[in-house]
């Protein structure tokens, strides 16, 4: 059998932020280069937890179409601009945050008050800019959550959370992205081991919100695709094999239908059966 080196995985490149990552994996026999970058892409882009806003209440405000006097931004800006916030948060409960600013005045996300159960990532973050006089005031939801989760969906979240029928006036449901990554690309190059250069050499780039390390978002990608194959892994143990009990009907039925040359007879009492004009188990016990 041939012996080919084993995989290493190195990083050849991080970001000043630590929000950029930069993988090379090789070699890899062929194919598994392109099988591994998009399987560890997609799950990066969907399956990773994170923290995003759910629900956003603004002093004076019913709905997202509305203004606040003195402020910039619409009602819908503002939410935009909250949907970019990055944070972490250290319970798996919901946290409110709140912004109590007075104008004039640019309004960032190191401006949000929390406890030490949040931390903001982005505190640069641009949220509103208040002229002379104006007064923001706003509570923001956040949560922990995986992928892409609707307003609609974030609302029904919120009401079967708290058993009513609706939700407070004022609290205005967002869409939320809770997804730490910002984004992810892969390429595959071929690689040489001694003379032969049929192998692939796998390259993958991670850019995060700041929450999470690249080299710990690329680990947590792999345990979470690691975790579903062991499924796979285990099958000849985690079969279940499933035996249908038949009605006691059909059971009857299929005994009367058998034919006295699936009994184990004699050749006797075969003959005599035989000789009686008797074929099934059914002419059997009717005479």
């Amino acid at each position: 059998m041939d012996q080919i080196e084993k995989p290493k995985i190195e990083r050849v490149e991080i970001g000043d932020n630590n929000r950029y990552g930069k993988f090379v994996v090789n070699p890899l026999e062929r194919g598994f280069g392109q099988t591994l970058g998009n399987s560890l892409r997609r799950v990066l882009l969907n399956s990773l937890p994170g923290v995003a806003a759910t629900s956003v209440r603004i002093e004076g405000v019913q709905h997202e179409f509305s203004t606040v006097p003195g402020v910039k931004e619409d009602v819908a800006e503002l939410i935009l601009n909250v949907k970019l916030l990055s944070a972490k948060l250290f319970t798996e409960l919901p946290k409110i945050v709140t912004i109590d600013a007075v104008g004039p005045c640019e309004v960032k996300a190191g401006d949000i008050r929390f406890d030490d159960e949040v931390e903001i990532i982005n505190p640069d973050l641009h949220i509103a800019t208040l002229s002379e006089g104006a007064h923001l005031q706003m509570q923001i939801t956040l949560e922990k959550g995986r992928g892409y989760v609707s307003a609609e969906r974030n609302k029904q979240l919120a009401m079967e959370r708290n058993k009513v029928g609706g939700i407070p006036i004022g609290v205005i449901p967002v869409d939320s992205i809770f997804t730490p990554i910002r984004k992810v690309s892969y390429s595959v190059e071929d690689t040489r081991v001694g003379q032969v250069t049929d192998y692939d050499k796998l390259t993958i780039e991670v850019w995060t919100n700041g929450s999470i390390l690249p080299k710990e978002a690329l680990a947590s990608a792999a345990q979470i695709i690691t975790n579903n194959m062991r499924l796979f892994i285990d099958l000849t143990v985690n079969v279940v094999r499933v035996d249908y009990n038949e009605p006691e009907n059909d059971s009857k039925e299929k005994v009367l239908e058998m034919t006295i040359e699936e009994l184990d007879l004699s050749v006797r009492a075969f003959n005599c059966l035989k000789r009686a004009g008797i074929n099934t188990v059914a002419e059997l016990v009717q005479r």
